[in-house]
């Protein structure tokens, strides 16, 4: 089973509700067999409860139910360790704090009589949901357009491996599959008057059986990305996007919270920047800062500032793309890459407004004129503030070719169409995971 297609975080939220059930019932029979109270232990139920299920977020606990095949081993492997994790930092907060002896629940053995057979039972649940427990059966996704557009579409979802591939059938054929069945019919055979009747009889079966939608649609809903190669000429209007809303109270609150943010983390980090630049300075005594320029808002031009990761360049260095391992980069750089260290300093660009903490990143003018000749709709992705993170940046590996940068727009032109609150809070928590990780490039 891979993540559902009706909404892929759907599985992650059940299975992280069913850990913190199984975690409260589990606390329920160790009191009890013990014959110890928990009208006291409040405070430490929740810490540990909160590092337990935090801890399998950030070590990929929960990850693993989207690969296509569940390693056993793995699995076993990410539970030990969120285990073992999970007793070291009640350990060590013990330590710090020194309770009184009436909190029972901090001793060693109380944390292992509950967290261990926690464990066992959080494995259990993503077997199990990995079988199909729980869960309602998955339709078949079958896509009914020309030979074409059908290929265009394979290749969106080839780039995401990890989501229900779609099978490519005729309408005859696909009309006569099984229910469930979700049929993503191209709007070309919808106006083919041969197909007409077909079609007809099919929007009649029960919609819970047998689905019609889009392959542009599906590959939304299920990818949670808008390949721009599905999209038709003209598609959405500036007017259109949610951000563009008149009197938008989401968009008002985005600019309150960039503002409140980027001044908070300017002054709680001005340490780390400070070190980091002195680190910078050390090994090759060059400059600590980089300005480069980089298309905003609209396609204008302005000033981006971070620290500085490469060796020194001349000036009149033709721009290229930034490739693994390229030798560019510094010791210093490497690292300061890796936990986004590097981007700090453009907070003072999102508080002088040319940024947002969230939105597509900026690109280079100078690569941006071959990707806009290259990429159809391109230049959406200026319909809103750039950001230092986004959703292409936590969903997308860097960009170092015209492909990657469409992979990369396809998230973007999703962020656009969907804007939300929500969705910018899922991508700051995106973003935290991938500095706690230290997997940033």
């Amino acid at each position: 089973m891979k993540l559902s297609w009706r909404n892929p975080r759907r599985i992650l939220l059940l299975c992280a509700v069913l850990d913190l059930l199984g975690m409260v019932l589990i606390l329920f029979g160790v009191a009890t067999i013990w014959g110890k109270s928990l009208s006291s232990q409040s405070t430490w139920i929740g810490i540990t409860v909160i590092a337990y299920l935090l801890f399998g977020w950030l070590l990929g606990t929960y990850t693993v139910l989207g690969w296509p095949r569940l390693s056993r081993w793995t699995l076993i492997q990410r539970l030990g360790l969120c285990l073992v994790t999970t007793l070291m930092f009640v350990a060590i907060l013990r330590w710090a704090i020194n309770p009184s002896l009436e909190i029972w629940l901090v001793f060693r053995s109380s944390q292992v009589s509950w967290l261990f057979p926690t464990t066992l039972w959080s494995l259990m649940v993503r077997v199990g949901l990995r079988r199909g427990a729980l869960q309602a059966e998955e339709p078949k996704l079958i896509l009914v357009a020309p030979e074409e557009e059908a290929l265009k579409a394979l290749q969106a979802w080839n780039l995401t491996p990890r989501r229900i591939m779609p099978r490519w059938l005729p309408s005859e054929v696909a009309s006569l599959e099984p229910s469930p069945v979700v049929l993503a019919v191209s709007p070309s055979v919808r106006h083919e008057p041969k197909y007409r009747l077909l079609l007809e009889e099919l929007e009649l079966r029960d919609p819970r059986e047998c689905n019609l939608t889009t392959p542009l649609a599906l590959a939304e809903r299920q990818l949670e990305r808008i390949p721009p190669a599905l999209l038709p000429d003209p598609w959405l209007s500036y007017a259109e996007i949610p951000w563009n809303a008149l009197f938008s109270p989401q968009r008002q609150l985005k600019r309150v919270a960039d503002v409140l943010l980027a001044l908070l983390l300017l002054a709680v980090t001005a340490p780390v920047v400070l070190i980091a630049a002195f680190l910078i300075w050390m090994e090759d005594r060059g400059s600590v800062f980089y300005v480069q320029e980089r298309s905003g808002w609209l396609g204008q031009s302005f000033k981006v500032l971070k620290l500085r990761t490469m060796k020194v360049a001349s000036p009149y260095a033709p721009v290229t793309w930034t490739l693994p391992g390229d030798d560019r980069i510094t010791r210093v750089g490497h690292w300061l890459r890796r936990t986004r260290i590097d981007e700090l300093p453009q907070l003072i660009n999102v508080v002088a407004g040319e940024m947002s903490l969230i939105g597509p990143r900026p690109e280079r003018p100078e690569l941006e004129l071959q990707l806009e000749v290259s990429i159809p709709h391109y230049r959406k992705r200026h319909w809103m503030r750039p950001g230092l993170s986004g959703w292409a940046q936590v969903c997308a590996p860097y960009a170092s070719s015209i492909e990657d940068s469409e992979l990369k727009l396809s998230y973007d032109l999703y962020y656009l169409k969907n804007f939300s609150t929500w969705l910018d809070l899922l991508i700051l928590l995106r973003t935290i995971k991938t500095i706690l990780k230290v997997a940033g490039r």
